[in-house]
């Protein structure tokens, strides 16, 4: 495999051409390394079964049991992946674009590569980047997080050294600044907004 592509793409107005070089990409079954409002995912198209494939060959685990969230741009489309009530809709409104993964029931469309996974990660990301990726893409992007080591948990924030790392493994790594280096707050809102992992973002203060 030749190394992937580094696109230079300004993270407030990100360049139409390179974004669209970047959905083909995902369109043909790649994966993009691209920045978020937290830390930089790995992310492919959530319909290519083989991209998602190769997604958990990077992590080193089996598709059932990596922890996989769906990059959206807004919530119009939640209700295609995730059963959600009236409550729980009004907070994530307030608390998206933000650095959030909501952890919902899933529904009958999640694609069956998660196994018998009952539940789905959700993300509005507050970056131009990633909201450009999935809108143009036309669908959510299936992603993961950039880190160094699994015992550490060091977040890789600088996206040359990520391409360094990546380049044989990925199609393409979105150069769009340097990331942060601390991830998404994750609710599950199966069981009342309960916090399983405090991140970037307080959700205290949308509830």
């Amino acid at each position: 495999m030749s190394n992937a592509a580094f696109l230079h793409i300004h993270p407030d107005n990100p360049q139409q051409r390179k974004i669209l070089e970047a959905v083909e990409i995902l369109r043909k079954g790649g994966i993009v390394i691209y920045p978020t409002d937290t830390i930089y995912g790995i992310g492919c198209d959530i319909h290519n079964t083989r991209a998602v494939e190769r997604v958990c060959q990077i992590k080193g685990v089996k598709p059932d049991k990596v922890n996989l969230s769906f990059i959206c741009s807004d919530l119009t489309h939640i209700s295609d992946y995730a059963r959600i009530d009236t409550p729980t809709y009004k907070v994530m409104k307030k608390a998206l674009p933000g650095p959030f993964t909501f952890v919902l029931d899933a529904s009958s469309r999640v694609p069956k590569y998660v196994g018998n996974k009952k539940t789905v990660g959700i993300r509005v990301p507050d970056n131009n980047i990633a909201l450009q990726l999935v809108r143009e893409l036309g669908n959510p992007i299936l992603s993961t997080s950039v880190h160094d080591d699994d015992e550490v948990l060091e977040y890789s924030t600088d996206p040359e050294l990520i391409y360094e790392k990546y380049k044989n493994l990925v199609d393409a790594v979105i150069d769009g600044g340097p990331g942060k280096n601390i991830a998404s707050t994750v609710v599950d809102v199966t069981n009342d907004f309960e916090v399983l992992r405090e991140g970037a973002g307080n959700i205290e203060q949308f509830l």
